[in-house]
């Protein structure tokens, strides 16, 4: 539903995502394929043109071919209102010759965007992180608390909390003190073992968004976010900041067996393999089937997927994919891939348009698109491979991005 606030959505889609290499060697994370039939940056677009917010531009810079294809064969925004739109915007260099130097500066660099569309609020989100979210939740309670910057907040257990902004809150939700990635993290008073953690999701006044930032540029400060501009703001008490509970939000269509307030941050292997998993079984704790909320992507124009014989147990296959006489146990296979007679796939995740040949077998394995899986080869850890690009990590293996081309 549109609002009648204008909300200007900027989405940091530049992240290079050197831990989740090398899915990352030609393509930048937000352009990571996932679930079988999406792209990780699909699920902050979806959330914003869901929560009313038509008005985005999405900030890319690293190897972003991929996800710039991508956004315009799948996310064509064609209404006749003047401020529906997503436009890609790679660095224009508009205050020198330098590329982004952080997801601050990203905003910087754009400052025209802000002064041409003239925004009520702005709604700076990542793109990197696997979630449903009702933003107009958060903007109705940055609107009650009268905030400058509301932060996205969420209990993170305080041994997984190093690597993300952790925050003190009073009990009326204003922020009193700010650590960024902290060895560490002070924990939650009221919960023990956990510490609140920013989801890199934020809404801001527009003046004091500008006037921040020009404030950690002129001093030559590091031009980010969490490193620079929420700390700076939490300490002025000339700002208002305030921390907004991602467990209050409520997304409609969310099943009972759904874990509350699901998000992921799916930077590398093991979390990402783990967040697909969490789309399989019974009782997903994240369910992409939901109509009312639903993940929006390109379309694909392929017939439902085709299972000749063979054993299947909790899988999830893409359209346009074969399965003829094979084995596949608790994985996600995406669109056109071809599993031949004897083939085994168990607890992986087999990406658009590969070929899994006869008699090989894949076990806790993720496989990039493309590629094409010899008959009788294994790829598992530990088994011997001559395969260039390869990753082992925490029991996994992942094989990079094969070449291009029609089965």
């Amino acid at each position: 539903m549109r609002s009648n606030l204008r909300v200007l959505g900027l989405v940091m889609a530049g992240g290079e995502g050197r831990r989740l290499a090398p899915l990352t060697e030609e393509r930048s994370k937000p352009a990571v394929p996932f679930g079988g039939s999406y792209r990780i940056v699909d699920f902050v677009l979806s959330n914003l043109l869901n929560s009313g917010i038509y008005s985005i531009f999405v900030l890319v810079q690293y190897r972003s071919q991929s996800l710039i294809h991508h956004l315009r064969e799948g996310w064509r925004l064609s209404t006749p209102h003047p401020d529906d739109f997503l436009t890609v915007v790679p660095p224009q260099m508009r205050v020198g010759k330098v590329w982004y130097r952080g997801t601050a500066d990203a905003v910087y660099q754009n400052f025209n965007l802000i002064s041409d569309y003239r925004p009520d609020l702005i709604a700076v989100f990542g793109a990197d992180h696997i979630y449903r979210m009702d933003i107009g939740h958060m903007i109705r309670f940055h609107r009650k608390k009268e905030a400058h910057l509301s932060v996205a907040m969420l209990p993170v257990p305080s041994g997984e909390a190093s690597g993300f902004g952790v925050a003190e809150a009073t009990p009326d939700d204003r922020v009193v003190a700010w650590l960024e990635k902290p060895e560490s993290p002070p924990e939650m008073p009221d919960r023990p073992g956990f510490s609140y953690s920013s989801m890199g999701n934020y809404i801001f006044e527009p003046g004091a968004l500008v006037r921040v930032l020009k404030e950690v540029e002129a001093e030559g400060l590091d031009p980010d976010f969490g490193n620079t501009i929420v700390p700076r703001m939490v300490e002025d008490p000339d700002y208002k900041v305030y921390a907004y509970d991602f467990h209050r939000n409520l997304v409609p269509g969310i099943k009972p067996y759904e874990e509350a307030g699901y998000w992921r941050d799916v930077g590398t292997l093991p979390a990402y393999w783990s967040a697909h998993m969490d789309l399989l079984g019974k009782r997903p704790r994240f369910d992409l089937n939901n109509r009312l909320w639903p993940i929006h992507s390109q379309s694909y124009n392929r017939a439902s997927p085709r299972v000749l014989s063979g054993q299947l147990e909790d899988v999830s296959i893409g359209v346009g994919s074969v399965v003829d006489e094979a084995r596949i146990v608790r994985s996600v296979v995406g669109r056109d891939v071809w599993v031949e007679r004897g083939a085994e796939i168990v607890d992986s995740v087999v990406m658009d348009h590969c070929r899994v040949g006869h008699d090989a077998r894949i076990h806790r394995g993720i496989v990039d698109r493309y590629n094409y899986i010899q008959p009788g080869e294994v790829i598992a850890v530990g088994e011997p491979t001559q395969r260039e690009g390869t990753r082992e990590e925490e029991g996994l293996i992942a094989i990079r991005r094969g070449r291009t081309r029609p089965l």
